[in-house]
């Protein structure tokens, strides 16, 4: 039959695996390190995979392929489950690029529980170096991996029910206490508009509109190419169709807070 279905363009791939992480239905597996379309009788053409792949590779084509078939999808669910693999992503790594397997840290408490005790360090030896001594006693507040924009997943379980901050990669260079002052609670991910290719709009709306956001902060730099990610986060929020509260923090190069 024809019909809308997904095209995946190798040569734009990086196999990263996001894609297959985000398809529910098991319809995109790791090929000689590229993603593939298995099966087109797996994929239902809503097209969750397109705003997780970071290169845009993924596109929706018209063409003769077999229809959807939710029974077999719910077999082959069952099958992956039973072999030790849970929802959309694998037990092992599934050869794409480890570096942006996505995962939760503890940097970061939950949202109903209190904030995580600070790392306290181990006593000091009298030659032990004293700024590695007070670097171990600072807490990371980053709450998951991959953090930036094109990397991060649309949906995942560290999103719920806390902030958003989307942030310049300049930001936490500039302000020395920026883990504990804007990353603290908050789940970070960050980019740089003048550097990236394409607009963040419509990968941040889909991650504000899939997850119970708390609250969208934007940190810039008082540059103005910042001014594109803090447009892109303002019209993602309108695109979103969610009303929650919307600030940006703007720094000057000292690391001061300026507005």
């Amino acid at each position: 039959m024809l019909r809308k279905i997904i095209h995946i363009d190798e040569d734009k791939c990086t196999g990263c695996g996001l894609c297959v992480d985000a398809c529910h239905e098991g319809a995109i597996a790791m090929v000689d390190g590229k993603a593939r379309l298995v099966r087109d009788d797996y994929c239902d053409g809503l097209g969750d995979c397109l705003p997780s792949c970071p290169t845009d590779a993924i596109s929706f084509v018209e063409r003769e392929a077999a229809p959807y078939d939710e029974a077999a999808v719910a077999a082959h669910l069952a099958t992956r489950n039973n072999n030790g693999m849970s929802g959309s992503a694998p037990a092992a790594p599934h050869g794409g690029c480890p570096g942006s397997r996505s995962r939760s840290l503890d940097g970061a408490p939950a949202p109903a529980a209190s904030a995580p005790a600070t790392r306290t360090a181990a006593p000091a030896a009298d030659n032990a170096d004293p700024l590695a001594t007070i670097a171990a006693a600072l807490p990371n507040r980053l709450a998951q991996w991959p953090c930036q924009i094109k990397l991060v997943p649309v949906q995942a379980p560290y999103y719920q029910g806390r902030g958003l901050l989307i942030a310049a990669d300049c930001t936490a260079f500039a302000c020395a206490s920026f883990h504990e002052r804007f990353m603290n609670g908050n789940v970070t991910i960050i980019g740089c508009p003048k550097l990236d290719e394409g607009s963040y709009t419509d990968k941040l709306a889909a991650i504000i509109a899939a997850n119970d956001i708390a609250s969208v902060t934007v940190a810039r730099m008082e540059v103005p190419c910042c001014g594109g990610l803090e447009r892109a986060a303002a019209e993602a929020c309108a695109q979103s169709g969610k009303d929650i509260p919307f600030e940006v923090v703007t720094f000057a190069v000292s690391g001061d807070v300026i507005s």
